[in-house]
C-alpha cells in the first residue's frame, strides 16, 4: 500500500487533509463525525480522501498517523469475511447514510440483478418509518423522469464496476439531484467526483468474480442497522414531543 499519495487530491481536499493530519495527531480517538465538523466537510468526504490516499478506511488512516499501523488482513472465505465485517462494523457509515436520507424529500433506489432485490427491501423498510417518497426504479428512463433537485438516487452494487452507472450519474447531474453509490466490496476505481461513494466493506468476495453470483448479505445487514437507528430516533423524538 502506498500511503499519502496526494496526487489525486484537489486543493480543497489537501486543505482538509492538513487539518485532519493535525487533529488526528492530537487525538487518536477522534471520531470521523467530529473530524468532519473540524474540517468543515461531510463524513463521506473524509472517507473519500483517506481512500484516495491509499487507506482502506478512516480507522486505518488514524492508526497510521499515530504510528499504530495495522497490517492488511489476508483474503479469507466468505464466512470469515462476514464475521470480520460484523466485528469491525463502522457505525459512522450508518450515520452518513441517514444524514443523506434526511437531506432529501425523494429517495430513488436502483440496482441490477440481485442488488435490485436489496433496493426493493430497503424501499419496503423505509416506507414504514420515514415520511418521504421512496421508489425503486428498474431502468434509466425512470430515473430521467423522476429525478429532480430534491432527489437522492442510491445505486446498490456488489462491485461498483458497471459502466452504465455513468449514464445515471449524468442524469442526476443534469437534473440537479444527488447520487450515492452503495458498494459492497472495496473498489477504488469506483471513486468519483461526480457522486458520493460508500463502501460497506474493505474486502473482496473470493468465492466468485461474477457480480450476479456474489453474496448480498452485507447489504441486508447494513439496511437493518439503518432501520434500527431510524426507529430509535423516531422513538426518542416521540418521547421528546410528549414532554
Amino acid at each position: 500500500m502506498q500511503y499519502f499519495n496526494t496526487d489525486n487530491l484537489n486543493q480543497f481536499e489537501k486543505r482538509i487533509l492538513e487539518t485532519l493530519n493535525l487533529e488526528c495527531k492530537k487525538n487518536k480517538k477522534l471520531r470521523i463525525i467530529n473530524a468532519a465538523e473540524l474540517c468543515g466537510c461531510s463524513t463521506s468526504k473524509i472517507s473519500k480522501i483517506v481512500k484516495k490516499l491509499g487507506f482502506n478506511n478512516y480507522k486505518q488512516y488514524v492508526n497510521f498517523i499515530n504510528d499504530e499501523y495495522i497490517p492488511e488482513k489476508p483474503a479469507s472465505n466468505e464466512f470469515d469475511r462476514i464475521r470480520d465485517f460484523l466485528d469491525n462494523f463502522d457505525l459512522t457509515m450508518v450515520d452518513t447514510f441517514i444524514e443523506l436520507l434526511d437531506k432529501h424529500d425523494k429517495i430513488l433506489l436502483f440496482g441490477y440483478g440481485p442488488s435490485l432485490f436489496c433496493a426493493q427491501y430497503l424501499e419496503f423498510k423505509l416506507r414504514l418509518f420515514i415520511n418521504k417518497t421512496v421508489i425503486t426504479i428498474t431502468d434509466e428512463f425512470s430515473a430521467a423522469s423522476l429525478i429532480d433537485e430534491k432527489t437522492l438516487l442510491i445505486i446498490f452494487s456488489a462491485t461498483g464496476g458497471f459502466s452504465s452507472f455513468d449514464n445515471l450519474k449524468k442524469i442526476a447531474r443534469e437534473k440537479g439531484g444527488d447520487l450515492l453509490l452503495l458498494i459492497e466490496e472495496y473498489n477504488t476505481s469506483a471513486l468519483s467526483d461526480d457522486c458520493q461513494v460508500l463502501f460497506l466493506t474493505d474486502t473482496f468476495q473470493t468465492f466468485t468474480t461474477v457480480p450476479y453470483q456474489k453474496s448480498r448479505i452485507v447489504f441486508f445487514i447494513f439496511i437493518e442497522e439503518v432501520i434500527q437507528h431510524i426507529i430509535k430516533r423516531n422513538e426518542n423524538n416521540a418521547v421528546s414531543s410528549d414532554k
